[in-house]
């Protein structure tokens, strides 16, 4: 920015997502998203696809999309109406999935134990005893689905996530927060940002606000949000000098579309990621800093 905190995210080797606040240490990134008041639920929804499942007469049928078999291992028979479209133990082809859409097959069975290990993308709760059977994000078990069965439901809605481009990174990196919802993660930030002080929700709210949220604190410049706008293709914003929620969301997506082997890493020495300061905007920052102290010391008096 040309005025304000630096936010820098990045990945660990274990391709978890961290955030730094002005090079400060490192948090799970999505404690800014619990921050801006986003629920696991929702940041599920934000990152990934999804699949459903749904029990009917005794079987487990999975929606299927075939474009998302290409380049998988069948751990099953792929079958329709008795016929095998790909046998255990085979690679799926472009054939096959072209063979899929032209039948229009859009449920296929599984074995139940084809769902045990993915991950709930919401809560799933016992209507008759308001008990939470299973949380988002957390991985199901052959327990888990007795019990969601014993439950009443029949419907079910996992995670969609590969080895080749859809990267279970969000979902792993809500395994390490530690907080649970929007005044937790405040305290946190508040916490990194001021080591030592005692955290109120009040300082910690009024501290994030003016991170990235305040004109008189922060700024990207017409330059910057132009240049920030076409990396993330925003069409909107264009006059808005501040981050907003669409800013942050958008920068992760296209980080994460980035480690799952879509877009390009930009060059950080190459001129056209450079920019040159005015005279005139140099004077204007000295006067501001200038104003900003008199301010402070008029106010003290």
């Amino acid at each position: 920015p040309y005025r304000g905190s630096w936010l820098d995210f990045e990945f660990d080797p274990k391709d978890n997502l961290y955030v730094r606040i002005d090079r400060r240490r490192k948090l799970p990134a999505s404690i800014i998203l619990r921050a801006l008041g986003k629920s696991t639920e929702e940041i599920l929804d934000i990152f990934f696809e999804k699949v459903n499942f749904e029990v009917k007469d005794q079987t487990l049928l999975m929606e299927l999309v075939p474009d998302r078999l290409r380049g998988e291992t069948a751990s099953f028979d792929i079958e329709s109406n008795g016929k095998v479209y790909v046998e255990q133990g085979r690679r799926v082809t472009a054939r096959h999935i072209r063979q899929l859409e032209k039948d229009g097959v859009d449920h296929i069975e599984v074995p139940v134990e084809y769902i045990v290990g993915k991950v709930a993308s919401k809560d799933y709760i016992n209507e008759a005893t308001g008990e939470i059977i299973v949380n988002a994000n957390q991985e199901i078990s052959l327990e888990a689905l007795a019990n969601l069965s014993q439950a009443g439901h029949k419907a079910l809605e996992v995670l969609f996530t590969n080895d080749l481009d859809h990267g279970p990174f969000m979902s792993e990196t809500l395994r390490i927060d530690s907080t649970v919802d929007r005044i937790s993660a405040l305290v946190e930030i508040y916490r990194m940002m001021r080591p030592g002080e005692p955290p109120t929700k009040e300082a910690a709210e009024a501290l994030f606000e003016s991170l990235f949220f305040s004109e008189e604190r922060y700024d990207l410049s017409t330059v910057g949000r132009m240049k920030f706008n076409s990396s993330i293709g925003r069409e909107d914003a264009q006059e808005q000098g501040t981050l907003d929620e669409t800013d942050i969301i958008e920068v992760m997506k296209k980080l994460i579309a980035i480690r799952n082997g879509k877009g390009e890493v930009d060059d950080i020495d190459h001129l056209g990621n450079r920019r040159i300061r005015s005279v005139g905007e140099m004077a204007e920052n000295q006067f501001r800093v200038g104003l900003v102290r008199v301010e402070r010391a008029v106010k003290n008096v």
